[in-house]
């Protein structure tokens, strides 16, 4: 099974990916939600790194070292670090804090140094693109490389469709140079509805909701 469709039903299993009617901090009424915070259990997470770690080797990433950006990029990265341990490759993982420490060793930064270390940046989604760009920053500030952000889904949504059907993740993509690499897309969960039974019902409505909010071009 490959790394999409296991994503996909892991994310149904955990109910981290649910079918409806939900509104979206962007006002948006969207049939499905994601929410990764309901991989909750170490078997879950174990998992969901698995199918991370299967991703970014298919995309050919080099990288010396994982960011989880504050907060769920945290569990995230950690999960992948130890799924990449398991594989036999010890790699150093570091994230962030979202306020600086003023006692004990301080900083923003917790875990591996990143001063001259490829970095991979692993988080959940791109919705906005806030998050990942204050974290490309404080990695730059570190003296680290940012190289490619690892997420769970990627919408395929289009930001600003009246401006253009560019996505979030696509708008990060091309601002910061990197690569954005996602386990799963709303196409694949689009072709994984149309092979399940349980999901047929909920197709016509992903379907409408991509003609209508679809980004162009898929993940960069």
């Amino acid at each position: 099974m490959d790394h999409q469709t296991r994503f996909l039903q892991l994310a149904i299993d955990a109910e981290a990916l649910r079918f409806g009617a939900f509104t979206l901090k962007s006002g948006r009424t969207s049939p499905y939600f994601f929410n990764a915070g309901r991989f909750d259990s170490g078997a879950a997470l174990a998992t969901l790194a698995g199918c991370y770690a299967d991703a970014i080797d298919a995309a050919g990433i080099g990288f010396d070292l994982v960011f989880g950006p504050a907060y769920k990029g945290i569990p995230l990265a950690t999960a992948l670090a130890c799924e990449y341990a398991r594989r036999g490759r010890d790699v150093p993982v570091a994230y962030n804090r979202k306020e600086a420490k003023a006692h004990g060793e301080g900083g923003t930064l917790v875990g591996a140094p990143l001063d001259g270390r490829r970095v991979l940046v692993v988080d959940d989604v791109i919705t906005a693109g806030t998050a990942v760009r204050e974290a490309l920053a404080t990695i730059a500030a570190a003296g680290g490389r940012a190289v490619a952000i690892a997420v769970a889904l990627d919408r395929q949504e289009a930001v600003d469709p009246a401006v253009s059907r560019r996505s979030a993740a696509q708008s990060v993509a091309a601002g910061h140079g990197l690569a954005v690499v996602p386990v799963a897309t709303l196409a694949d969960l689009l072709a994984f509805a149309g092979e399940s039974t349980e999901l047929e019902a909920h197709r016509a409505a992903l379907d409408a909701y991509r003609a209508q909010w679809g980004s162009e071009g898929g993940t960069p």
